[in-house]
């Protein structure tokens, strides 16, 4: 080990150079300071005999080598943190970590109510939720820094042979109006009527909203037909409005079960159609998968699950695990999500 030129905390430091932009932010983050910082740069390039940073802009930049270092530094980090889970699990969940990855919508109302379950019964985990864009989150999984991620938007295709992707659950779309529309004293509305509505909806790049309209498309609803009122830039945000009379939306059922239980908010159903859409779960099946994550696919996802779901896809032995873990062609690497 002491023929290496490099340590894993100047890696540590690299990193968080690289994600903060600069040296100063960089020594906050991991509670040291600048000059510390500084010289730990200064001791890696010269034992490296090659410049990891150009600095003549206010930014931080990495150069090409600086690049390199990273993406290798970042697979370091994650083996050295999957091999840290892994001797944790020897306390048979009397401790470790559990780092579970959602999309938007999954992540403010479905997964909190799982970890919840989870945290009932195995107090002394730490859990994380990773809340972020579906390619984010997936990215994640794919690089080990996240256990098992729900997601309900498109996976890049680049991670399909990666990633264990199972169909999870389905995610009905509802279309909610201000309880005092009109449209709200009838028990069902036609397709047609959507279009002299006025709606509300995320803004226009957003995942979530490319998603809805996609599913939308597959019932024949024209969404470039809409009047679009007002782009807010959460579900949070919509709810309210709708509330407040502002237009109509469609939202993820899951978000707004207590608005409807308050009656604060109506759901009106279209004559013939259900919207729906698919959430998926991702697992990386090459990595090793604590028991706090074994713990959480057995125990707690087939309660949230569609029915039929059939888990038995992701029950892999823990003999196998290890197998494919020790087995990991360190010369392949999966780049980091570039958003």
């Amino acid at each position: 080990m002491s023929d290496l030129p490099f340590t894993l905390d100047q890696l540590r430091i690299l990193k968080a150079i690289a994600q903060e932009g600069s040296f100063k932010r960089a020594a906050d983050s991991l509670y040291v300071s600048q000059p510390a910082v500084s010289l730990q740069v200064q001791n890696l390039e010269r034992q490296l005999d090659v410049p990891l940073f150009d600095r003549g802009g206010r930014r931080a930049q990495l150069t090409e080598a600086g690049h390199l270092l990273l993406s290798y530094g970042e697979k370091i980090l994650s083996l050295c943190q999957e091999t840290c889970r892994a001797i944790e699990d020897l306390q048979n969940l009397q401790g470790g970590t559990l780092i579970v990855g959602a999309s938007q919508t999954t992540g403010t109302y479905l997964l909190p109510r799982m970890i919840g379950m989870f945290r009932q019964k195995y107090p002394d985990v730490a859990v994380q939720l990773h809340v972020h864009s579906t390619r984010r989150t997936a990215w994640s999984v794919a690089n080990g820094q996240v256990d098992l991620a729900i997601i309900g938007g498109e996976i890049p295709s680049e991670l399909a042979e990666s990633l264990e992707i199972v169909p999870y659950a389905e995610d009905e779309l509802a279309l909610i109006l201000p309880t005092f529309h009109p449209f709200a004293k009838l028990d069902t509305i036609q397709k047609e009527d959507l279009y002299k509505l006025q709606f509300i909806a995320l803004d226009s790049q957003s995942t979530i909203r490319k998603v809805i309209d996609q599913v939308l498309a597959r019932c024949d609803i024209d969404t470039r037909r809409f009047k679009f009122e007002m782009e807010l830039n959460s579900i949070e945000a919509i709810k309210n409005a709708v509330q407040s009379g502002l237009g109509a939306a469609f939202v993820s059922t899951s978000a707004i079960a207590k608005e409807l239980q308050m009656g604060v908010l109506h759901c009106t159903p279209i004559e013939g159609v259900v919207v729906k859409r698919t959430l998926w779960l991702i697992v990386n099946p090459n990595r090793y998968r604590s028991k706090a994550a074994e713990a959480f696919s057995q125990e707690i996802l087939p309660q949230f699950a569609t029915p039929g779901w059939d888990g038995d896809a992701l029950k892999l032995s823990q003999k196998n695990l290890m197998l494919s873990t020790l087995e990991i062609d360190t010369s392949t690497s999966i780049s980091s999500d570039p958003e």
